[in-house]
């Protein structure tokens, strides 16, 4: 968790842009990203305010990561005001960015997942609050910093502030166990999946799903994928059976992780094609799965083997 009010020295020489941005770019990335579900926008948005620094004294500017902090999360609502229509008009469902954080599963990433808390899933969460309610909730739940510093930064009233955390809470609460068991392995389930895309046989893959589990497929109209979630896991079966009879599923499927959680890629003539990942409701059964075939969304990731 960011301490927002650790202080910052610089004693006497003037911090150029180059450090200050080595310094705060880790920290400030995953606000974006949580914020706008987007490794490429998120990535911008960061640019955007690091060039907009050297039109400031550095050494002028007090508590300079809440500073830098406040400019990310307020350029990121200005984004999402924008980007309102263009989501209102998006081809079928509208899924996150993934991140690619490794190619080996045999090479867990718990930590990353633990302190920066960017599981997929998580995010997919977090896009069910509005923009105002994930800003709220970021600043408070995630980077911790106080109801006064968080109507500052928004420029809310602390009462405000309050009602809008407590209603971003009460739509995620039934979500909050399923976020600690996201942290749970699911090498297991990714490779009972690929055994199943190999061999044909789902049998072993749908037992380990629950009975209302959902997939998601977002295309972008970009790629065919189902333009609604495909609700059921005898549904989510013959989903993939169909796929499967069409040769959709050819290719080499390469176990990986995506957001810190184990999760699978095709790669058809040694081009990236799609993503899956999955979350699970509890240590042994999946209940929600998400693929990703938008190569718009798929640019952060290797794009050949």
């Amino acid at each position: 968790m960011i301490r927002p009010n650790e202080t910052e020295h610089y004693g006497s020489v003037r911090t150029s842009i180059e450090e200050v941005y080595r310094i705060y770019k880790p920290l400030l990335f995953p606000v974006a990203y949580r914020m706008l579900g987007s490794v490429s926008d998120a990535e911008d948005i960061i640019q955007d305010v690091f060039v907009s620094l050297p039109l400031q004294d550095l050494e002028q500017i007090d508590h300079l990561k809440n500073y830098l902090v406040k400019m990310v999360v307020n350029r990121c609502l200005n984004d999402l005001k924008s980007a309102r229509k263009r989501r209102e008009a998006y081809v079928g469902p509208w899924l996150p960015e993934p991140l690619f954080t490794g190619i080996a599963i045999n090479e867990p990433l718990e930590r990353v997942v633990q302190e920066e808390d960017l599981t997929y899933a998580f995010l997919v969460l977090l896009q069910e609050l509005s923009p105002l309610e994930r800003a709220v909730f970021v600043l408070r739940e995630v980077l911790g910093y106080e109801y006064h510093e968080t109507a500052e930064m928004l420029h809310k009233t602390e009462a405000n502030c309050r009602k809008i955390y407590s209603r971003a809470k009460g739509k995620l609460k039934p979500y909050a166990a399923e976020r600690r068991d996201e942290l749970k392995d699911t090498s297991h389930l990714v490779n009972t999946f690929l055994h199943a895309v190999q061999t044909g046989s789902f049998d072993a893959f749908i037992r380990l799903l629950t009975d209302d589990a959902v997939l998601m497929s977002d295309g972008g109209g970009k790629r065919r994928a189902a333009l609604r979630p495909i609700l059921g896991k005898h549904r989510i079966r013959a989903f993939w059976e169909g796929l499967l009879s069409k040769g959709a599923l050819a290719g080499e499927w390469v176990p990986i992780y995506l957001n810190g959680q184990p999760g699978a890629a095709l790669f058809v003539d040694g081009s990236l094609s799609k993503t899956i990942c999955f979350a699970k409701q509890n240590c042994h059964l999946a209940h929600r799965m998400f693929i990703i075939l938008n190569p718009d969304k798929l640019k952060a990731l290797p794009s050949r083997l």
